[in-house]
Parts: C-alpha cells; sequence; structure tokens
C-alpha cells in the first residue's frame, strides 16, 4: 500500500486522514496543520500564519527553533544520536546534572536523573520518596495535573477527561482542596483539610510525599500562596514527610525565575521538570536531595531513551539562553505588560472574573455576566474567535473556564502586542454578542 506523504495536501485534507488513522482519544484543538515554525510564529500547510501563544503547552519557552538550540541538535548529530546511558554513558548527561544540582532551588547536596516525559519525571519522583521513607501514601491537590499514566491519572484532581472508564487508579493517593480564590478555598482551609485527611483517612506516618505545583497548570493557572508553601515545608519537615514540587509546566523561566519554587523562602526535597528543559527535544528530569534521590538501588532508575544524546544537547543549550539572553527578567517584564492589558480589559468586560498568575504564567478567568458561575461557553468562543483571528491561545481550569497564557519567552516585542491587541478584540467581540 503506497502512502501518500501530502507535501500538497490541505488543511481538511490532513483532518480526514488523522480521523481514519488516529483514535479520537487524542483530542487535537486546531483544524490546521503546522508546516513550519519560528520563535512566536506559526505556518499551516496552506500558508496562513498564526502568532502563538501556546509554545507547545509550555515546551518552546525559549521559542520555536531558536538558533542556539537548532545548533546543539545538529552538532550531536554528528557524534552520537543515541547509545543509551545507562549501558554506554556519554558525559553530557553528567555535565547537564551537575547543572541543574546547582540551578535547582535548596541548600543541600543534591543529584539528577533524566528521562524522557513528564509523566515519567512524576512516577520517577513518587518511586524515589517511597523507596526512601517506605512508605506507600503521596497526597496530592484538587485542580493538580500530573500526567495521563494510570499513576499519573491517580494524582491528577481531575475526573474528565483523563479518568473515566481507565480505573481502577492506583492506590495510597489522597486529594485535598488547593486554595483557590474563585473557588472559594483558602490557604487555611485547604492545610485544615490537610490536617482532617491525617485524622481521618491515613495517617501521616504512612505518607512518603506530598506532591504539588508551585503554580496549578491544568488546574487553572493558580499560584500557591506564599504562606501556604511554608506551611507544607513545616507540616512535611514535622511529619518525616517529603514535598515534591512538580515544575513541568512553572519551570525554565516562565514564572520570572529558573523556577517557580524561587518565589518561595522554602525548597522543596524532590524537583520534577520536564517541558522547556529542551526546547522541543522530548527529555524530563528528577532532582533532589542526594540521600533521596541514592535511595533505589542500582537500575531501578532510567529507561532505554532516558536522557536521550540529542536531548541533552538541546538542554545545555536551552540553559546557555536563559543565563544570555536573560530570559527570566524578560518573563517577568512581559508578564507586567501581559497583566497590565488584562486588568485593563476586566474594567470594560464583565464577564473576566479574575487576573491571576506569577510572572509570564498568567490567566484570565471568565464568569457568567450575572456572576452565577463559570462561563466555560465564554471561554470557548473566545479561543475560537482568537484563532480565527490568527492567535493561538488555550483553555485551563476545572472549570475550563480560564484562559491560558504561555507565548514564547523570546517573543518580539511588536508581536506579543499584536498578539495581546488580537486577544483584547477577540474578548470584547464575544462580550458584545452575549448581550444580544
Amino acid at each position: 500500500m503506497k502512502i501518500e506523504l501530502g507535501n500538497s495536501m490541505t488543511n481538511h485534507q490532513w483532518v480526514e486522514r488523522k480521523n481514519k488513522a488516529t483514535p479520537r482519544g487524542v483530542a487535537v484543538k486546531c483544524d490546521f496543520y503546522a508546516e513550519r515554525a519560528l520563535n512566536a510564529e506559526v505556518w499551516d500547510v496552506e500558508g496562513r500564519r498564526y502568532i502563538d501563544f501556546v509554545s507547545g503547552v509550555s515546551v518552546n519557552n525559549v521559542g520555536h527553533r531558536h538558533p542556539r538550540v537548532v545548533k546543539a541538535i545538529e552538532d550531536q548529530l554528528q557524534n552520537v544520536i543515541h547509545t543509551a546511558f545507562q549501558i554506554t554513558p556519554y558525559g553530557s548527561y553528567v555535565s547537564l546534572a551537575e547543572r541543574i544540582n546547582a540551578l535547582v532551588p535548596g541548600d543541600f547536596a543534591k543529584k539528577t536523573t533524566f528521562l524522557t516525559t513528564g509523566a515519567e519525571a512524576v512516577e520517577n519522583a513518587v518511586k524515589i520518596a517511597r523507596i526512601a521513607t517506605k512508605r506507600p501514601g503521596i497526597v496530592a491537590f484538587d485542580g493538580a495535573f500530573h500526567g495521563r499514566t494510570l499513576l499519573g491519572m491517580a494524582l491528577t484532581g481531575k475526573v474528565a477527561p483523563y479518568r473515566p472508564g481507565a480505573g481502577p487508579m492506583p492506590g495510597s493517593v489522597y486529594h485535598v482542596p488547593f486554595p483557590s480564590g474563585p473557588r472559594g478555598v483558602t490557604a487555611e482551609a485547604s492545610l485544615t483539610a490537610l490536617k482532617n485527611l491525617f485524622k481521618v483517612e491515613v495517617d501521616p506516618t504512612e505518607v512518603a510525599a506530598i506532591i504539588f505545583e508551585p503554580v496549578q497548570g491544568e488546574g487553572g493557572f493558580v499560584p500557591a500562596p506564599p504562606e501556604f508553601v511554608k506551611a507544607l515545608r513545616s507540616i512535611c519537615d514535622r511529619h518525616g514527610i517529603l514535598l515534591i514540587a512538580d515544575e513541568i509546566q512553572s519551570g525554565f523561566g516562565r514564572t520570572g525565575k529558573l523556577f517557580a519554587m524561587e518565589h518561595f523562602d522554602v525548597a522543596a526535597d524532590l524537583t520534577t521538570m520536564a517541558k522547556s528543559i529542551a526546547g522541543g527535544v522530548p527529555l524530563s528530569a528528577v532532582c533532589g536531595r542526594a540521600e533521596v534521590m541514592d535511595a533505589p538501588g542500582p537500575g531501578s532508575l532510567g529507561g532505554t531513551y532516558a536522557g536521550n544524546a540529542l536531548a541533552i544537547a538541546a538542554a545545555h543549550a536551552v540553559l546557555d539562553i536563559m543565563e544570555a539572553e536573560r530570559l527570566p527578567e524578560r518573563a517577568w517584564r512581559l508578564g507586567q505588560v501581559l497583566r497590565d492589558t488584562l486588568e485593563r480589559l476586566k474594567t470594560d468586560v464583565p464577564e473576566v472574573a479574575e487576573v491571576r498568575g506569577i510572572g509570564s504564567m498568567i490567566g484570565i478567568e471568565f464568569f457568567k455576566r450575572d456572576g452565577s458561575g463559570p462561563d466555560a461557553e465564554f471561554t470557548k468562543k473566545v479561543q475560537a474567535r482568537a484563532q480565527t483571528d490568527g492567535l493561538l491561545i488555550l483553555i485551563c481550569g476545572l472549570n475550563a473556564n480560564v484562559i491560558r497564557f504561555l507565548h514564547p519567552l523570546t517573543i518580539e516585542e511588536s508581536l506579543f502586542k499584536e498578539g495581546l491587541t488580537v486577544f483584547c478584540s477577540a474578548v470584547a467581540a464575544v462580550s458584545r454578542e452575549s448581550r444580544q
């Protein structure tokens, strides 16, 4: 059977082929197919250009095809593509681990293992914590997203669309509410729920780790209150529990710091990272206290593609770019412009309920005009209108009523302003239509 490669296919033709060849469980948001991308722009197979405020879901913090990332990959291609580090190692893996150990928050000796996906990083962090503490329990939070694997789904604090029909979920996983103003949960209420969990569900001496996102991603771009993070650290220290910071979406400059945990005065015992670590090449990592990371025995960590040579080379380039172009600082500046723009929008559009976030990890939440509750339909219309006008944005939140902003941190100033103009126009247009 001859398969047409489709060099001259239209978007509609690709959609038809996709529907026949791939399962419906792989949901695709856009109705067009990308042909090329550069920094913060994407062009489809029919030549239309889009401003990218998605960045591959925060994978391309250094933009699409950053020249230093491309060169690092090209150079590595001339030497080694793959040997499997656990079989035939290479020095770049070790030197990247040294760099990550020095950069992750925490004034203690650290070690790092590299993996391939964010879900792998989370699962390995949980495995390491259980082995190190010899305890089974894991506490996570409502609204959290930690992956689509079975353990990832068990940790994720949201049922649909991830869990239905996939059970039973792995056991010894417990959830408590995450602090969120729109959901009416204060930091105090969340901590009270955690203490109650220890009274009625699981003794703290049976809990290996508490895992949380410093800024919830899929949950609606909800930052953890500083006093809440400090309290978690104190609770973990009191009961011998390890604190895991899931920095998969919040890491690598997005919040105005290389890692979001730098905004707090405490450090996690284990940190997971992925997405922007390698500029678009699959790579993830777990970094943590040296003695904790050494708890698993030889051969228990790793994977065939874990720490692939091409990905490691790309990650070195990403760290170089972060430093040379001062991207965390730039993320903070862009975030201030974004926040100011959205706050002005809030004064004119009654559907805007809240603008929140840190640095360039900002979300805008929409409620029904009468304030009766989240407005997922309005949010969906804004996303669709923006895409029609050439801007790519993503929805998140437990009620699918939050637009999250994930522009590349390298985006040109003029393009950034153009994208914000398109977004504000889309919101205003949908708001006007809703009045009619």
